[in-house]
């Protein structure tokens, strides 16, 4: 397909002999609805490409540089993004999109134009063709791509957006040599499948940065409060993959009766599916009560309480590689005791192996995981671990039942008092159940001894900053990682109970 106005004339003649209205739609047959429907699709991306380009020119005429003469500030708009969402009613993401594609396909253009010229002049200068050709950014394909109209703008951003920007790690040759193996397979993909394939890549590219990058996903968490003017209250947030994913799973298991029609062998459970699917609420309204009563049971809960039923279970994935990876040394053994010259080495600054790139992923989500989120989500209660070979095929089942039983966990809740970091105030009933020795490298089997309460925040900080806690007797040390402490000066954690 080229992108010519012929070719927009033909794809518009043909959608328009489909019909012009739903009674003429329904009469087609099936296979006229089938070959309609890629007639519309071809159109619409012939429209897209010059809507693009429509974008890139107001984008490009309104620059900041040109001030008030600028054409959106013309028509009074801040931005050529404001302007062109006004005239089309898109949404702010579409015209984002449309302009971030236009622009692209825009320089590509440009340098395409001066390395024609340079080549078509007499006497080319082959030194400046390569120079024209060394500006050409490497988004050029996904242009061309779209230009000739075999790539959708919603394809082409995708893979823009999945792929990234080049950095120190990611160099242009390397995001080049992706996007054209890329370009080979997503005429099969739609916008969706492209982004995830695109993101696939760039991970296997830049593996280092995956921790960098759930990082960062975890510092922009938001969840926003406020009362409308009508006194109802909008909840509006924003959250990492990790814990999107687990509250995703705990309103899917409340709602989920009335979304999927299960069928139930146990007749207690029946019964409650059966009321679930005759509840007069929408499934809306019913996620809408179902966290309106977890904020209450959480308020109403006993801080010395440590809650040990089950809760919502999300599943990690990683492979064999991955589960034998080697990681950062415990400088302890089983009891807590530091090895011998092991402190010596840390005072001397001896260099620590780095730890090497490796990554699981959460079932459902396409946003890999960094080693340590893999170690502490299966070192938590609600997590099971799929262990796979190379070849995908499955060699280990974790478990996704609670590896500390509601007895112990309550024991832990007595004996800590609450997290055990250092003048950290959380009570029990905000606190998650630490394995000292970890899940994947003993298996999980633990007694209460080897187990200690900390806060989800600083749950999280102990495996991803290298922290470590041991035990001597019934005594826990937090270990600082060497970053803190070349010494690793062992701190004494005692328990938060009011004393007796």
């Amino acid at each position: 397909m080229t992108n010519s106005a012929d070719d927009l004339r033909q794809a518009t003649d043909a959608v328009a002999r489909l019909g012009a209205s739903c009674a003429d739609y329904e009469a087609l047959a099936d296979a006229q609805v089938l070959a309609g429907q890629k007639q519309i699709a071809a159109a619409r991306r012939l429209l897209e490409t010059r809507s693009a380009w429509m974008a890139a020119t107001i984008a490009r005429r309104s620059r900041p540089e040109l001030g008030h003469s600028g054409l959106a500030a013309q028509q009074g708009f801040v931005s050529p993004e404001a302007l062109i969402q006004k005239v089309t009613g898109s949404t702010r993401n579409d015209v984002y999109k449309l302009v971030a594609v236009g622009t692209m396909m825009a320089e590509t253009e440009v340098a395409d134009k001066l390395i024609e010229a340079a080549l078509e002049s007499p006497g080319s200068d082959a030194g400046l063709v390569e120079a024209f050709v060394a500006k050409v950014p490497w988004q050029a394909p996904i242009a061309r791509a779209v230009t000739a109209g075999t790539l959708s703008v919603d394809a082409a951003e995708s893979i823009r957006a999945g792929l990234g920007q080049i950095d120190a790690a990611v160099t242009a040759k390397k995001l080049g040599d992706a996007l054209e193996s890329l370009l080979a397979e997503v005429a099969s993909l739609n916008a969706d499948e492209v982004f995830k394939r695109a993101r696939h890549l760039r991970d296997r590219l830049d593996e280092a940065g995956i921790a960098d990058r759930e990082k960062q996903a975890h510092d922009d968490r938001f969840l926003r409060v406020y009362r409308l003017g009508n006194g109802n209250v909008r909840l509006n947030g924003l959250f990492a993959p990790e814990d999107g994913e687990f509250v995703l799973s705990t309103f899917d298991s409340i709602t989920s009766p009335r979304r999927g029609g299960v069928r139930f062998v146990d007749k207690d459970k029946a019964a409650w599916a059966k009321r679930m699917q005759d509840d007069p609420r929408s499934t809306d309204q019913i996620a809408a009560d179902a966290l309106v009563q977890l904020l209450k049971i959480a308020g109403e809960a006993d801080q010395g309480k440590v809650f040990g039923g089950r809760r919502p279970a999300v599943r990690v994935i990683a492979t064999e590689n991955v589960i034998k990876s080697a990681r950062p040394d415990h400088s302890a053994d089983r009891t807590g005791q530091p090895l011998p010259g092991q402190a010596a080495q840390g005072a001397q600054g001896a260099p620590v192996p780095a730890e090497p790139a490796a990554h699981g992923q959460i079932e459902g989500n396409p946003v890999p995981i960094s080693q340590k989120t893999i170690d502490r989500l299966l070192c938590d209660t609600g997590t099971r671990g799929i262990q796979f070979d190379d070849a995908g095929q499955i060699i280990n089942l974790g478990r996704d039942e609670r590896l500390f039983t509601e007895a112990q966990r309550a024991a832990m809740g007595v004996r800590d008092g609450g997290c055990r970091w250092v003048d950290c105030d959380r009570s029990p009933a905000w606190s998650e159940a630490h394995h000292i020795n970890e899940w994947l490298k003993d298996n999980g089997y633990t007694d209460l001894a080897d187990g200690v309460l900390l806060c989800h925040p600083h749950h999280l900080l102990l495996h991803n900053q290298h922290w470590t806690i041991t035990r001597t007797g019934a005594e826990y040390w937090l270990r600082p990682p060497i970053e803190v402490d070349p010494d690793h000066t062992l701190i004494a954690l005692p328990s938060k109970r009011a004393t007796l």
